[in-house]
């Protein structure tokens, strides 16, 4: 049985203009993050040759993104209270463009300062994950209707962007360190432009005793725990897809250079395509019918992925791949934002533990791939899909505000 859904209510048209202005530029700060994202996961086989890097070195090296996020993440709420969604997500563009700078220059002097530059990633993109979240459920919650999916369709957007780039610029024989000035340019611009759109900031909330509400205190609550340990499960199902898809076709079956980015694209085009849907889904059959649901379609790829022994299996097996991952991150964050009052301290938690798989998957990945290679070992991911499947009832809709708006 799906969860209800309020109606809507008509707004003034000054405030109607307002919410359809934020409504653009949240996209535009997701595609933006996604596109960020895959200029430089596009890259990754190209880095690893030039590391001379084996499977188990190159998962430490990624590593060092998810450090930069975890040290982000538990204090990401705190800094998104006390700067609001734009001013923190503008700040984060220029640290991640940066990053991408850093790896754009360092990399022919070795791992050392790639990884400073991986971490400056990491760190720009985990407070800005959870800026862009808050600030994409307020105006969700202004729309009266399902949209964050949509929003999450736009990081993805940004990714087959990227990956698709990427993809080009190994083909034309452009180098690593251009590619990444370029695209760390395009976004140190762009983005900080975008969000001058955003919703005005509002005070924090206080709570009805009149005491304020510490973010940390969503640290003690059983369900924004159990959606944290949902998102951890499908962020390692996503991010070994992200990171490794690339090399495994090449390396697992043999693959021409340029084919592991373009199937790494097919997978981040097949995840915004259940992105832009899947809300229709949601409102017809609930939340925790459609990720049951898309954790299987997601397990069935995976399988052919890894077992399919022909390219073209494997090619299917990772669109369906990443129709069964669409919806379980997006979800999870609007779940954790169902109370506005909470929403910042509550998405940097789950985000948080979701991040832990960005922190454990690559070297773990890498190192189980030193020894039954790195296309056998993605089936580790099955057991996490299974953990999902068991938790997503955890994503169940709490009532929402009532204060909305309609607009197109």
């Amino acid at each position: 049985m799906s969860e209800a859904r309020p109606g809507t209510s008509v707004a003034p048209p000054g405030l109607a203009r307002t919410v359809a202005v934020a409504h653009r530029a949240v996209y535009v700060a997701f595609i933006g993050s996604g596109f960020g994202f895959a200029s430089w996961a596009s890259r990754i086989p190209d880095l690893r040759d030039q590391l001379q890097a084996t499977p188990a070195v190159l998962g430490l090296v990624l590593l060092a993104v998810a450090l930069g996020s975890l040290v982000a993440l538990p204090l990401a709420g705190m800094v998104v209270t006390r700067l609001g969604a734009a001013r923190t997500i503008a700040i984060m563009a220029i640290i991640l463009a940066v990053g991408l700078g850093t790896v754009a220059v360092g990399y022919p002097y070795g791992i050392p300062p790639v990884v400073a530059g991986l971490f400056l990633i990491g760190f720009g993109n985990g407070t800005w994950d959870v800026a862009m979240n808050v600030q994409g459920a307020a105006v969700e919650q202004r729309l009266g209707r399902a949209v964050m999916p949509k929003y999450h369709a736009g990081f993805s957007v940004g990714t087959v962007a990227g990956a698709l780039a990427g993809s080009g610029m190994v083909l034309l024989g452009v180098p690593l360190g251009a590619h990444l000035l370029g695209a760390g340019l395009v976004v140190g611009v762009v983005v900080p432009l975008a969000v001058r759109g955003f919703l005005p900031v509002e005070p924090a909330p206080a709570r009805t005793d009149g005491k304020p509400r510490h973010p940390l205190q969503a640290w003690t609550e059983p369900r924004t725990l159990m959606i944290g340990l949902f998102l951890l499960c499908m962020a390692f199902t996503e991010g070994t897809g992200n990171d490794w898809i690339g090399v495994a076709v090449i390396d697992g079956y043999e693959a021409a250079p340029a084919l592991g980015p373009l199937t790494f694209a097919l997978f981040l085009a097949a995840m915004t395509l259940g992105r832009w849907y899947g809300p229709g889904l949601i409102d017809r059959f609930g939340r925790v019918a459609t990720l049951r649901t898309s954790a299987l379609v997601g397990l069935a790829g995976l399988l052919l992925f890894v077992f399919g022994q022909a390219l073209p299996v494997a090619v299917i097996g990772s669109v369906l791949w990443g129709l069964g991952t669409a919806l379980g991150f997006p979800v999870g964050m609007s779940a954790a934002a169902d109370d506005p009052e909470r929403a910042a301290a509550r998405v940097s938690v789950v985000a948080s533990i979701g991040y832990t798989a960005f922190l454990a998957g690559p070297p773990f990945i890498g190192l189980l791939g030193d020894r039954v290679g790195v296309l056998n070992a993605l089936t580790v991911t099955a057991g996490l899909l299974a953990l999902a499947l068991l938790v997503a009832g955890s994503c169940r809709q709490l009532e929402p505000a009532t204060d909305r708006v309609a607009a197109d």
